[in-house]
């Protein structure tokens, strides 16, 4: 934490906030919630240990920044980066609050290896790009955008893994979809075979179930379509649900959602 002065706002906050993110907390002496907001920011900035820096700024002592700043209520919280404010909070918000709003609006220092990843996917080549995520992941497991790539991509090939790391998209609205997608063929990719119910309907949905572990999405489609026409209670319903998965998994504009999803909507 630094001094509020001397205090030069283009130096300790906007140049800084170049190198490490600064919070900083607009405040004034007769504010009662600035007190009691005060010494939660500080033992934070003390428990992060350098992710960013508190700076602390009196807005009578300064309030031609405040001003440029547009604060009407105080205490005002901000967040910069790279020259930038990126978010804020007004209030005295309890400590758990605030830890989740830093959880979300904090930026990560390993951006640019997620940006790598999603070049790499583009490009076809899964295998650096699971690298670089598996990376991304051993430093910060908590970063969600990672998550949801690292499970896009490795569902097939390592869906124990899939799973256990989908749970932490459950609460996460962007990522309902694939969060429940992935619960569910998870679930039948990690399902023995001698598992599955005693039907007629045995066989070809076993096949569907290999034709998902494969990848092959396509064909598995096609092929629990099948079996859901032939006897859709088979399984608790399970070929309806494996390909609204599938469809959620792909998304609605996927060239495969849209190829199945009317024959899909015909088949009961």
């Amino acid at each position: 934490m630094q001094s509020s002065t001397p205090f030069d706002f283009q130096r300790d906050v906007i140049e800084q906030s170049k190198t490490v993110p600064v919070l900083v907390d607009f405040w004034a002496p007769w504010c009662g919630p600035c007190r009691i907001l005060a010494p939660v920011l500080e033992q934070l900035a003390e428990r992060h240990g350098g992710k960013w820096v508190l700076v602390k700024v009196n807005t009578e002592e300064f309030p031609e920044i405040s001003a440029q700043y547009g604060i009407r209520g105080i205490p005002n919280v901000k967040l910069f980066s790279n020259g930038e404010l990126i978010d804020e909070f007004t209030g005295a918000l309890p400590e758990q609050q605030i830890e989740l709003w830093l959880s979300k609006a904090l930026p990560s220092p390993w951006t640019a290896d997620v940006e790598r990843a999603a070049a790499e996917i583009a490009a076809g080549n899964d295998a650096a790009a699971i690298a670089l995520l598996d990376g991304v992941l051993a430093n910060e497991p908590e970063n969600r955008k990672a998550v949801a790539m690292l499970v896009r991509l490795i569902l097939f090939s390592r869906p124990e893994e899939a799973l256990r790391l989908a749970e932490s998209l459950e609460a996460e609205p962007d990522y309902a979809d694939l969060s429940e997608s992935v619960r569910t063929l998870g679930a039948l990719l990690v399902r023995p075979a001698a598992e599955l119910p005693e039907a007629q309907s045995r066989e070809a949905y076993g096949a569907a179930v290999e034709s998902l572990r494969g990848g092959g999405l396509d064909r598995a489609l096609d092929q629990f379509i099948s079996v859901l026409r032939d006897d859709r209670s088979y399984d608790d319903d399970g070929s309806r649900k494996a390909c609204i998965a599938i469809f959620r998994f792909l998304g609605e504009e996927h060239e495969v959602t849209m190829k199945y999803r009317r024959t899909f909507d015909r088949a009961f």
